[in-house]
């Protein structure tokens, strides 16, 4: 399947997420790390996939959907479900973005140093390489 325009072609906004999950079919569960998800599918990646056009049941925690193969290309697949997902399903496994902290910089002042500390800075500031004192 050709996947140049796949994400123009897609009506639903995927969510990425990094989450383990399963694949099964014939009796088999293959584990497989589920990249993103939305309300019609999801992107895969593992080991063993099934063929492109393999019907399975995709279950991550206590999601359970059945589905089909669209695309393998490598260690990644696209899964399509048969029936979409609704928001409460959908958002309870993606999780909410962090808020974002704004680091606070500060510059150390330069007015604590005491008097002898101020000499030696001066006597290295002067010192010339090679010089002997």
């Amino acid at each position: 399947m050709d996947q140049s325009n796949a994400s123009q072609n897609r009506k639903n906004r995927r969510s990425n997420v990094l989450m383990s999950a399963s694949l099964e079919l014939s009796g088999t569960s293959v584990p497989v790390k589920l990249r993103n998800l939305s309300a019609e599918g999801a992107l895969v990646e593992g080991d063993k996939l099934p063929i492109e056009g393999a019907s399975l049941l995709f279950r991550k925690g206590d999601l359970s959907m059945a589905g089909t193969v669209a695309w393998v290309k490598g260690r990644q697949a696209g899964v399509n479900f048969a029936q979409k997902l609704n928001p409460d399903q959908l958002l309870r496994h993606v999780p909410a973005p962090k808020a974002r902290v704004t680091p606070t910089f500060r510059r150390p002042g330069l007015t604590k140093f005491t008097d002898e500390d101020k000499g030696f800075g001066g006597q290295w500031h002067w010192r010339f390489p090679g010089s002997t004192d």
